[in-house]
């Protein structure tokens, strides 16, 4: 009977034993198994955050998103995008070759309106009277295409030089510009890009690169 007991001792020892080994192999198990799908959740490609007007990063609060192109050559037109809206491109088919130009509220960020000007074939009277029009507090965007200066003359780069331009003066024939100022500007706008047309670094044979510009614009106060 003492041996029997004995045995019965042993034999629930192992038992016991088994029934500890078991749960922590199956705990470990379970722990793999978490650790293995925790890794495969980290491991997922993220989605890197979009921007308005696809920015490389997001403008602060209290200020619009933009983003300009100016035209490929004779072949692609400007591209203006404004608070995530495309107000002028190819696509609508609201661009043309000289001057393209939108105008947007200060305050609100509304699009007024949206015009070009053929600086090549055209007259530059139209240009110089639509700038006097442009009201007190409006931001205004302007990229070329092909060429954007032939009938400009000084009325009209003075125009656009009152509108915070700092290379207005200079822009001749078929030179890429971009830039963005306002009107009753105080300062020189900072948003600006100009390249000459240059038949030694000319991109497209007789026309330059294209120019492109992204910002944040501080919406205007009362």
């Amino acid at each position: 009977m003492r041996l029997t007991g004995v045995k019965l001792a042993l034999v629930l020892v192992v038992l016991i034993i088994a029934v500890y080994i078991a749960s922590e192999v199956f705990e470990f198990k379970g722990s793999l198994e978490n650790l293995f799908v925790r890794s495969m959740i980290d491991a997922r490609p993220t989605k890197p955050p979009r921007y308005k007007c696809g920015l490389s990063k997001a403008c602060p609060e209290k200020h619009f998103a933009f983003k300009l192109a100016s035209g490929a050559a004779s072949v692609v037109g400007p591209k203006i995008c404004f608070e995530d809206n495309i107000v002028m491109s190819g696509v609508k088919n609201n661009v043309g070759r000289g001057i393209n130009i939108a105008l947007v509220n200060g305050k609100t960020g509304d699009l007024t309106d949206t015009k070009y000007y053929d600086m090549w074939a055209g007259d530059v009277k139209p240009l110089i009277e639509f700038l006097k029009t442009i009201e007190e507090g409006t931001i205004v965007l302007i990229a070329t295409f092909d060429d954007g200066a032939t009938k400009l003359n000084d009325e009209a780069r003075k125009l656009l030089s009152d509108l915070g331009s700092s290379t207005i003066s200079t822009l001749a024939f078929r030179d890429n510009w971009i830039f963005v100022g306002g009107k009753g500007i105080k300062t020189k706008s900072p948003f600006e890009q100009h390249i000459k047309n240059n038949r030694d670094t000319n991109k497209y044979e007789g026309w330059p690169e294209v120019l492109e510009m992204e910002g944040c614009i501080p919406q205007k106060q009362d």
